[in-house]
């Protein structure tokens, strides 16, 4: 079978390997879409601190079943389904209590491990997970970034009735508006630097938008929420005067949920945070639960994802889609890789 290995940065081979076969509690997708992500990109530029070469990349996917092991019983050949890409010690502290999300050995597919970049891919049972016969797979393979809005809302808790600030509206950022929607908040705005990315998230139903460049977060925020104010942010561009300008403009006791990947240390003013009575919250990956309900809402129809989709590559243009992404520059959502 076909295998994309990215041997150094900005470079990847294409190599003919033995077809795998599932052990008694595998399963084997051959692989439908990938889809590609900032960290994907990081690893292509060479500065994802975590990640060495040669590496198979690709950790949001979908595929149909082709084979199963002898103890699989509820999925079935020709099945739809997905999985999550981490791989877990199961012993250390966060693992016992069940936050193996943030496992102390934690390696991701793709990153520290072997991801999907193949045509064919084994996952364990217990990562598994089956998608609708109602949704494409284009769709399903939205279901990994989704799953990363789900287990972040999830850090506030409940949102009902809470007026809500996204900061950054790539991928990220449009799939968590969408899900705390869901989750039922009285009013969502979010931002970014990007007319298309806003316009995008208009499209995908998210009403209150606004352009950072061109209007102050206090402004949008008296013109969406009046003297309500906001009760969550969360930061997901992963910059200094976003991270900034929540703490200076939420509500005392507010809660803001860090999601977007710093590449420099940011200064936070304590001060405001202490006397604010604000938490600051991080959020790491997702558990299986998030998984799972993310491939709900986007049967459900409550996670919008066709806007998302800016453009399919085939497998063997797996560069070029890299390429493609950076002379976007930030008139691209998401990217797939298609087998």
């Amino acid at each position: 079978m076909r295998q994309a290995v990215m041997t150094e940065p900005g470079k990847i081979e294409f190599r003919d390997v033995p077809l795998p076969a599932p052990g008694p509690d595998e399963i084997l997708l051959e692989i439908k879409h990938i889809g590609i992500c900032g960290s994907d990109i990081h690893v292509y530029h060479g500065k994802h601190p975590f990640t060495s070469y040669p590496v198979v990349q690709g950790h949001e996917y979908c595929g149909i079943v082709a084979q199963v092991g002898k103890n699989v019983k509820k999925i079935k050949n020709g099945s739809l389904a997905t999985a999550r890409p981490q791989l877990v010690c199961g012993e250390c502290g966060p693992c016992r209590r069940g936050d193996y999300n943030v496992c102390e050995s934690l390696r991701v597919q793709g990153f520290q491990a072997p991801g999907c970049a193949q045509e064919a891919f084994l996952v364990p049972i217990d990562r598994i997970v089956p998608v609708a016969d109602s949704v494409t797979l284009e769709q399903a393979a939205l279901i990994e970034p989704t799953a990363v809005g789900a287990h972040s809302t999830a850090r506030e808790g409940d949102l009902k009735g809470k007026n809500v600030v996204v900061l950054g509206a790539g991928t990220i950022g449009n799939l968590i508006a969408q899900v705390t929607r869901s989750h039922g908040a009285n009013k969502i705005l979010i931002t970014d630097l990007s007319d298309y990315r806003l316009e995008i998230a208009r499209q995908c139903g998210i009403e209150n938008t606004s352009n950072a460049n061109k209007e102050k977060l206090k402004d949008a925020v008296q013109m969406v929420f009046g003297d309500e104010g906001f009760q969550v942010a969360f930061e997901a561009a992963g910059a200094q005067n976003t991270l900034t300008g929540a703490i200076e403009n939420i509500e005392k006791g507010g809660t803001i949920v860090v999601v977007g990947v710093f590449e420099e240390k940011p200064r936070v003013d304590m001060a405001v945070v202490g006397e604010h009575e604000i938490s600051l919250i991080g959020t790491m990956m997702y558990k299986h639960k998030d998984y799972l309900e993310a491939a709900e809402l986007i049967a459900s129809g409550k996670v919008i994802t066709e806007p998302l989709i800016t453009r399919h590559f085939p497998f063997e243009q797996y560069l070029d889609a890299y390429r493609f992404i950076d002379q976007q520059g930030d008139k691209v959502m998401k990217v797939m890789i298609d087998l």
